[in-house]
């Protein structure tokens, strides 16, 4: 961590992983810590201790959107813009508004209006009936691995196929599609880059190509009740938001929680004693699945936020327009809120009310896909760690490759293991 002479602290990917030293030095200190992320080159105010990470993510005065601070803003550089730009690199110019009509990146009534259609098709019901069809394709894909002597790539060749059709399920994509589609979705999301413009447009394409479909003949399918909501509302969304929202759910809804579920294999991996008293003890799968949400917490850091005023927050008076984020990972290791303990894993950890980490983030820009990530990681937990017990690494620990994007820490790019 290299400090520069206004105190900036410049972050490497190290610095933001789990492991670092600096998240509790950083949570010690009075005020708020003015960072730069890795990769990146614009600096911002970093949130680290959990009540003052639900705060802010609570906090209307700090925005999403950077159009919404009010006059003018006299700041040079801004993170989100570097991070989108990071995202769209590359990529079909006509394309890239289904990165900037992200939901993430809306505030108040706007948000609302893009969200709540969203929220009322992703019922209880909708997500509980994806159960069967989850762990039949997960007992497909072992099976299969299975008769390969064992061997797989538990990212590649299990969470992000397995990932992929769970969303291609959720939406509705029809059966003689799915593997073009799914193709498609590992071109643009996980695949070695090369395809990724072509894989892109062919997905957008075929959005808007289901969502005519579904307006003319409704399926009981997720994109289905999109569509009806969008004609039954006045304000409902377009067509090319009903496109944006479908991308969004690809976009956030395969490679988070693929790589969630290998970094959440690998943890047990990492703590044999954990994963032989989940299989001793399968009952306590349901507080497995917290836990190893709040101890990997996969997005490290959260949105960039802006504030509409000058305003004092967390002991640091912030400045009208001053671009602040959020540590997620920070607040989840917290030992004012998780004792001593805070860094260690406890698939036998004892949570309050509400989820007990803020892995899946807090106020009105929580997570939708909180239920369904919740519903696969029982599943996958269940199958690799519940049912069996032999599951073990097929590469030496120090083989294992890891991989890191601008403003994040290290993600596995590779899990290969032997059932």
């Amino acid at each position: 961590m290299t400090t520069t002479a206004n105190g900036t602290l410049h972050l490497t990917p190290e610095q933001v992983e789990a492991t670092a030293p600096g998240y509790a030095a950083l949570r010690e200190q009075p005020g708020l810590a003015r960072v730069v992320l890795p990769g990146l080159r614009t600096p911002v105010r970093l949130v680290t201790r959990y009540a003052d990470v639900k705060a802010a993510l609570a906090e209307p005065r700090l925005v999403r959107d950077r159009g919404a601070v009010p006059g003018p803003v006299d700041q040079e550089g801004d993170a989100q813009d570097e991070l989108m730009e990071a995202a769209a690199s590359g990529l079909p110019a006509e394309y890239v508004k289904y990165f900037s009509g992200h939901l993430a990146l809306f505030d108040g009534p706007e948000h609302a209006r893009r969200r709540a259609p969203l929220t009322r098709a992703f019922t209880a019901r909708r997500i509980a009936a994806l159960r069967a069809f989850v762990e039949a394709k997960a007992d497909e894909l072992l099976a299969t691995a299975a008769r390969d002597d064992g061997r797989i790539d538990l990212l590649q060749e299990f969470a992000y196929p397995l990932s992929a059709h769970v969303i291609c399920e959720l939406i509705g994509v029809d059966e003689r599609d799915r593997d073009q589609v799914c193709g498609l979705i590992r071109d643009f999301a996980y695949g070695d880059g090369s395809r990724m413009g072509e894989a892109l447009a062919g997905i957008v394409e075929y959005c808007r190509d289901l969502v005519a479909r579904r307006r003319a003949e409704p399926a009981e399918d997720l994109i289905s009740a999109l569509v009806q909501g969008a004609q039954a509302d006045e304000d409902g969304l377009s067509d090319d938001e009903l496109v944006g929202i479908v991308f969004l759910l690809i976009n956030t809804g395969i490679t988070p929680p693929a790589l969630f579920l290998a970094h959440g294999a690998l943890a047990l991996l990492d703590h044999p004693e954990q994963a032989a008293r989940l299989h001793a003890e399968p009952e306590l799968l349901g507080r497995a699945v917290p836990e190893l949400l709040r101890h990997i917490t996969l997005v490290r850091i959260g949105a960039t936020l802006y504030a509409t005023e000058d305003f004092d927050f967390a002991g640091t008076p912030l400045v009208r327009g001053e671009a602040v984020t959020v540590s997620l990972l920070a607040a989840d290791r917290d030992t004012a809120e998780y004792g001593e303990s805070a860094d260690l894993l406890d698939i036998g950890r004892e949570f309050g009310r509400g989820d007990g980490h803020l892995a899946f983030g807090h106020g009105a820009h929580y997570c939708i896909g909180a239920a369904l990530g919740r519903l696969v990681t029982s599943v996958v937990l269940d199958r690799l760690f519940v049912r069996r017990s032999s599951l073990r690494l097929a590469v030496g620990r120090e083989e294992l490759e890891f991989g890191h994007w601008p403003a994040d820490g290290f993600h596995l790019v590779s899990l290969p293991v032997r059932l």
